[in-house]
């Protein structure tokens, strides 16, 4: 790779963030409007956006009556692409367990939005599902059946599986998970042709396994506010419409990926919130699966998960390497690299020590991305002379240093995210 802004500079690629939910969809914030998503996305630099919920019937509506339709299965509004996507949640029971699998479908028109509603509406054996209550919401059915009515509907529907390591509602969760793809989706396995990671993970630890050497990695923010569009996304190559959308998921047509520290997200390490227990894989194994200070059991993370299941599929550590140059991490495999970031917010926060929130933040993030391009352009690629010329010399450090991986992470644990800061 030659340098970051190699990446950037290419004509035929998109920015993609296809994960985030409405004002509908339980704890979301009331702001999350298709003109507030459509603004952030551009200051964020991103050019493909989901619509998020469009099960919900209020923001159905809505979405039809404000997107206006490309012609190739993309829409537009506020001079953004939008595809039209949602989550569920499958709550099942399969194998004497309860399953809770979480997915992300895709569909190219209202029309197979409408029929997929009607069938969802319809229900099964055991009764309809209540759409309008959750704007991501629970199905009483398989991940599988629910995978198969999908395609009934229009053959051309995407599914992918949502943060698919997550313990609760991951596909490989510690709590209500599978061992493998084919035993949650069975025979239909082979619709599944991408997976996405999740905060509390990143490619490098889906790499070696083989099960998934032929499956596409993408990473989407699970935005539940505007403020969080971005903080993890995919460039695909091409040029984005629904067909090279899916041409780009079934060829692994990935140009990289943006990523949080994976130690960020609030499942990487095992732990009790509530005692305020985390534990490393190797402790866990050690002391046991239960909390040391109230017995209840421990929530075992996705590290945990990976390095237990997936031990016999991991070769070393010379598959990943990160590139000092442009703080991009490749492989030996042939696997699209990817970047770890903290978002710009944070680190103005970190150097002039203040909190994220606070106004004096909050205006020179907006003075940054006006003067420099967007946070893309000013994580990845922006350089030292115009980072110091305008940012300062603080900032400038912060924001080479959080590329290069020069930071230190407190790991998150059962649903505690980590917390990240710049070495001095």
């Amino acid at each position: 790779m030659n340098g970051a802004w190699a990446v950037l500079d290419l004509g035929m690629a998109y920015t993609a963030d296809l994960h985030l939910h409405s004002p509908f969809a339980y704890a979301c914030s009331k702001n999350l409007s298709l003109e507030n998503i459509s603004a952030r996305a551009k200051v964020k630099g991103i050019d493909l956006l989901a619509t998020a919920d469009f099960t919900h019937p209020k923001w159905r509506e809505n979405l039809r009556a404000k997107l206006t339709p490309r012609g190739d299965g993309l829409y537009s509004f506020g001079g953004l692409n939008f595809l039209l996507g949602t989550e569920v949640s499958c709550v099942y029971s399969q194998g004497g367990r309860t399953r809770r699998v979480h997915l992300l479908v895709f569909v190219p028109d209202f029309a197979s939005v409408d029929r997929l509603v009607h069938r969802l509406a319809r229900g099964g054996d055991k009764g309809s599902n209540k759409l309008e209550s959750d704007g991501r919401p629970t199905l009483k059915m398989s991940a599988k059946d629910f995978t198969s009515i999908a395609l009934e509907v229009n053959p051309a529907t995407i599914i992918i599986p949502a943060h698919v390591w997550t313990p609760w509602y991951g596909v490989f969760g510690t709590k209500s998970g599978f061992d493998s793809l084919e035993e949650c989706f069975l025979d239909i396995t082979p619709e599944i042709r991408a997976i996405e990671t999740g905060l509390s993970s990143d490619p490098a630890m889906i790499w070696p396994i083989t099960e998934l050497a032929q499956r596409t990695i993408v990473s989407f923010s699970d935005a539940h506010s505007p403020a969080k569009l971005g903080r993890e996304l995919t460039v695909f190559q091409g040029e984005p419409s629904y067909q090279g959308f899916t041409e780009a998921l079934a060829n692994q047509g990935v140009e990289y990926t943006v990523e949080f520290y994976p130690e960020e997200g609030k499942y990487h390490y095992n732990g009790h919130r509530k005692c305020g227990v985390r534990q490393t894989p190797e402790e866990t194994q050690n002391l046991g699966s239960r909390c040391p200070v109230c017995g209840r059991p421990l929530t075992l993370g996705v590290l945990h998960r990976v390095a237990s299941a997936y031990s016999g599929d991991q070769p070393g550590n010379h598959v990943a390497r990160i590139n000092d140059e442009d703080g991009f991490v490749a492989n030996d495999l042939g696997r699209p690299p990817f970047i770890r970031l903290v978002p710009l917010v944070e680190l103005i926060a970190y150097a002039l020590g203040r909190g994220p929130a606070t106004k004096g933040v909050v205006t020179e993030y907006n003075r940054l991305t006006q003067e420099l391009g967007s946070e893309m352009e000013i994580l990845i690629s922006a350089n030292l002379d115009g980072l110091e010329k305008v940012a300062g010399e603080k900032i400038a450090q912060a924001i080479l240093k959080a590329r290069a991986g020069q930071v230190h992470v407190e790991p998150g644990f059962d649903g505690v995210y980590g917390k990240v800061r710049v070495n001095a």
